[in-house]
């Protein structure tokens, strides 16, 4: 049984339509973006998005068949967002990697919802945005060294650990939203349980008792920039192989 082709916004033949539908794309994906930030992915719907935008439901079908496309367009208008450097230098592809990886993982916790979506993007997503960041991420680590081959497994080295540990800020993130509380009010709030928690295991006690809650709200970027810096010494090890 032969399989079906892969349907995408993106690849399909655009719909033909006489009159000005009452509603531009621009216009539902900057809504659908608005929600989901506010209440994240399980609270989008269709139903909900044409209420918000006070549109008749065939507004929005007009542009999208349903929520996968939706969501296919709001995916490439947050990469958008990402700034990534062209560098004809080796020595700057470092910079440029760091610089890249820190407006990603910036570009998460703005949008905590993108967390869980991301495992998709790069194998089902065909936007523009979206192949425009891969190709330049192509030629980085190109001019880093790396052959095409190569330099795709460098990059998704990277984005693996920014995805990671950036889906997990996101996560909390969303929990302290629906907490109502700030970020170091709920880390004190959760801190004495962790204390408590760690008593019979002492590795783990010793590191909670070197920190305080205030500590654990805040170590974010440390944790991030320690990480990201031994992923790219790592890489830099190995173009001096090929050197």
């Amino acid at each position: 049984m032969a399989s079906e082709e892969f349907a995408s916004v993106w690849t399909r033949p655009k719909r033909k339509r006489r009159d000005q539908p009452a509603l531009s794309q621009e216009q539902i994906v900057a809504e659908a973006i608005k929600l989901l930030d506010a209440d994240g992915l399980e609270a989008l719907s269709m139903r909900r998005l044409g209420a918000a935008l006070g549109a008749v439901a065939t507004a929005v079908y007009w542009h999208v068949a349903n929520k996968e496309e939706l969501m296919e367009l709001v995916i490439d208008h947050v990469y958008g967002e990402l700034e990534i450097a062209e560098i004809s230098d080796p020595d700057e592809w470092q910079q440029g990697a760091i610089d890249f990886a820190h407006s990603f993982r910036d570009m998460i916790l703005r949008h905590p919802w993108m967390g869980s979506t991301l495992a998709d993007v790069g194998v089902t997503y065909f936007g523009p945005n979206v192949l425009h960041m891969s190709d330049r991420m192509l030629a980085l680590y190109e001019t880093a060294g790396f052959d095409l081959v190569e330099a795709n497994q460098a990059s998704t080295a990277v984005l693996g650990f920014v995805v990671g540990i950036a889906s997990t800020e996101a996560a909390t993130l969303s929990k302290v939203k629906r907490s109502g509380m700030s970020a170091t009010d709920w880390m004190t709030s959760v801190w004495p349980a962790a204390r408590q928690a760690a008593e019979q295991f002492p590795r783990v006690k010793a590191l909670y008792a070197a920190h305080d809650a205030q500590d654990a709200a805040t170590n974010s970027d440390e944790t991030f920039n320690y990480g990201l810096s031994r992923v790219l010494d790592g890489l830099e090890a190995r173009l001096a192989t090929k050197r």
